[in-house]
């Protein structure tokens, strides 16, 4: 959630404000009035700055210094996390889960995304953990709802759900400090087969990526897996997204790709905490950003979908954190 990358294969990553779509300079000039301030307060010298006037990133005391931000993505510079960083994220990630299975009958036609926005934040209060999206660099709610075209990041409204609708819910919260993060597919209604296939389509792309996870495998094996079943299925993969780092900050490094090549990126270690969380379109794979600054529409306006867990890379390969304790990973759901 929330990661936006500089995703030209050869090019390195960035993590960049959800405004910021990766499409050359014309990028970097959206809302230039608000990040004019905060480039003022805290100058930058580095590449971007020097082209556009504006760094894209830009001061976040929140997670890293301005100059990591920056810092090239090896394996050097991911942290590696122990048994008791383990337990943390175990507990950050379930509740998470629990959140989203929470939603399962709500979501149907009539219901507003703001409603479903407001059970979170209740269930975020009750269980003493915070909705990490919340005034994230400005976010206004607590989930993403993003519905048909909308690729990522849609905000939530007062607009009722429709019969027919696919909608990706994404929920991060935070656990004593902890960061858990997974989104998933609902169905509203009766949903026509182009849809519903599309939904099962990237699903099976989410679990053949974290199928790869495991020490001494690399990103770009994840990136291949997901690519190459996503266009066998004749869909495409959104390129201006990927997947993250996290633990006790929100986004950190390694930039995980949902395409790539076998053998290529950041060696995968024990120890390692990202997410996975590939968006897959009917049509083509690219994608505009709406006024508001954060909804990720498709440019054809083809359906989009997607399905995000944080994983873990263990001794003897992978261990999903956000699994739902009810069974209810993808739809058909248990009510």
């Amino acid at each position: 959630m929330f990661l936006f990358g500089l995703c030209q294969p050869g090019r390195a990553l960035s993590t960049v404000p959800a405004f910021a779509l990766a499409h050359g300079r014309q990028a970097h000039y959206l809302h230039l009035k608000w990040r004019k301030a905060a480039v003022e307060a805290a100058p930058c010298s580095c590449k971007i700055a020097e082209l556009t006037r504006l760094c894209p990133i830009g001061p976040d005391t929140s997670r890293m210094t301005h100059a990591e931000d920056h810092a090239s993505s090896r394996s050097t510079r991911i942290k590696l996390h122990g048994p008791s960083d383990f337990e943390a994220m175990r507990k950050a990630g379930r509740l998470t889960a629990e959140a989203l299975d929470l939603l399962v009958p709500m979501v149907k036609p009539g219901v507003t995304t703001d409603q479903l926005d407001q059970v979170i934040v209740d269930f975020a209060k009750a269980h003493n953990a915070v909705p990490a999206p919340y005034n994230y660099r400005g976010y206004p709610k607590s989930i993403c709802t993003s519905i048909n075209h909308v690729v990522c990041h849609g905000i939530p409204n007062d607009k009722p759900l429709r019969d027919g609708d696919i909608v990706n819910i994404d929920v991060t919260l935070i656990v004593d400090g902890w960061h858990g993060d997974s989104s998933r597919m609902y169905m509203v209604g009766d949903v026509n087969r182009k849809a519903e296939r599309l939904v099962e389509v990237t699903y099976e792309c989410l679990m053949r990526g974290i199928a790869m996870v495991k020490p001494g495998a690399h990103l770009g094996d994840i990136g291949y897996a997901i690519q190459s079943y996503a266009e066998a299925e004749r869909c495409s993969v959104v390129r201006d997204f990927c997947g993250h780092g996290l633990g006790r900050t929100f986004h950190d490094h390694p930039n995980v790709l949902h395409y790539g090549r076998m053998g290529d990126g950041v060696e995968l270690q024990a120890g390692m905490f990202f997410t996975i969380e590939p968006m897959i379109n009917l049509g083509r794979p690219h994608v505009k950003i709406l006024g508001d600054g954060w909804t990720a529409v498709t440019r054809d306006r083809s359906l989009s979908a997607q399905f995000e867990h944080t994983v873990a890379v263990t001794e003897t390969g992978v261990e999903i954190f956000t699994l739902s304790p009810k069974g209810s990973d993808h739809p058909p759901y248990k009510a």
